[in-house]
């Protein structure tokens, strides 16, 4: 039983490993393929189904789904790219890696994710085509409005990557109030997802790209393995069937079946642990708002995934202390990318977001995991209440 101290560490998140996950491994590992085998294909049609895609293709991790994108999409010198400063690195990484130009936009207030309206006072500010696509996060797992993002995209002649990491199983709802799933390719030209442990789907790495683009998505195929391709309509020779051509500078992102296996397993169960996540939110939420903490947002209707329970207070950093004392592994999500020392050397400085940077100074990531016990999270929501009436 908890009371004062907690006796085992409670992070703020935690992947869930069962016996039918290792038996999907172990069958892998005993069968004839450890890469480049069935379980990959098999994974990409039942990811693709979860979230209403056409088209899936697993990658070894989501940065790496990131960079493919923004390669396939044509970023190079001279491309221009918004994205949101309170996001992990990688969301504007990728543009980097592809030797793109990197512009933020701030967040909105309440959701913390990209504002559409400074997105399009960023696009209103420069000439038609100086930008050539938005990269939005479905931030904490909260799903990103894309029928906005879409309109504002084709007004200034934009791409969509729709990183939506946090939101495996989210949804939204549009004008049309039709459930619009993250991922499914509805407003966002590609999406990607992350396998990471602490995520929704853990494979230990891994990751996914969903499109509805045919062309798209042969094209990720080849830029997955080298860039080489082997069929025969694309081939400039043909010297029998072991021919193969590096058409384009591609990389090794592929994942392994053993991988693909867990993931799959993990999939079967997506359902139950978003359920799980809710209930979490849901036994949070009830205890601070009685207390008079503000919750995270919620749009109506939407499905939010809660990879992330974030909450604020100017006293953030002595909560994080104090918690830690307790055995309470919080987290801060995130540093923003425009204040990191790389990104300075283009010019960005404190003081440009305002908006993401008073986020940052007061947010705190509570634990948040399928298998967080109620008793657990009691623990966690008493030494938060604790610490603030203290405070």
């Amino acid at each position: 039983m908890h009371s004062t101290l907690s006796s085992f560490p409670i992070p703020y998140g935690r992947q869930t490993i069962t016996d039918e996950d290792i038996l999907a491994v172990n069958e892998v590992l005993r069968g004839e393929y450890l890469t480049q085998g069935p379980k990959i294909a098999e994974l990409e049609t039942a990811f693709a189904a979860y979230v209403g895609a056409k088209y899936a293709v697993a990658i070894s991790n989501g940065t790496a789904a990131l960079h493919l994108c923004a390669m396939a999409l044509g970023v190079k010198e001279g491309t221009r790219v918004i994205t949101t400063p309170i996001t992990f690195a990688a969301s504007a990484n990728c543009v980097r890696y592809c030797g793109g130009e990197v512009w933020f936009a701030d967040i909105d207030p309440d959701t913390f994710i990209l504002s559409l309206e400074k997105t399009r006072a960023l696009l209103e500010s420069k000439p038609k085509g100086f930008f050539s696509g938005i990269i939005p996060v479905d931030f904490a797992g909260l799903p990103v409005n894309l029928e906005g993002f879409r309109a504002l995209a084709d007004e200034f002649g934009c791409w969509i990557i729709e990183d939506a990491c946090h939101a495996p199983g989210g949804s939204f709802n549009n004008s049309a109030r039709e459930s619009i799933s993250c991922g499914s390719g509805t407003y966002a030209d590609l999406a990607i997802f992350s396998f990471h442990p602490v995520k929704h789907i853990a494979a230990g790495e891994g990751g996914m790209i969903t499109t509805n683009n045919e062309s798209l998505y042969k094209h990720l195929l080849r830029l997955r393995t080298h860039g080489i391709t082997r069929e025969a309509e694309l081939l400039t020779e043909n010297h029998g069937g072991w021919y193969y051509e590096m058409q384009e500078l591609g990389y090794n992102y592929r994942i392994t079946d053993f991988q693909a296996a867990l993931a799959l397993s993990q999939l079967s169960r997506a359902d139950q642990g978003l359920k799980r996540r809710q209930e979490i939110a849901d036994r949070y939420t009830a205890a601070f708002t009685a207390a008079g903490i503000e919750v995270p947002f919620v749009h109506s209707g939407s499905q939010h995934a809660w990879h992330l329970y974030v909450i604020r207070t100017p006293k953030r950093k002595a909560l994080y202390d104090y918690l830690r004392t307790k055995n309470i592994f919080c987290q801060v999500h995130y540093i923003p990318v425009h204040i990191m020392p790389y990104y300075r050397q283009f010019g960005w400085n404190k003081g440009d977001f305002p908006l993401a940077e008073l986020y940052y100074e007061q947010c705190l990531s509570l634990p948040m995991y399928p298998a967080l016990s109620n008793e657990e999270q009691d623990f966690v929501i008493q030494a938060v209440l604790a610490f603030l009436e203290k405070a």
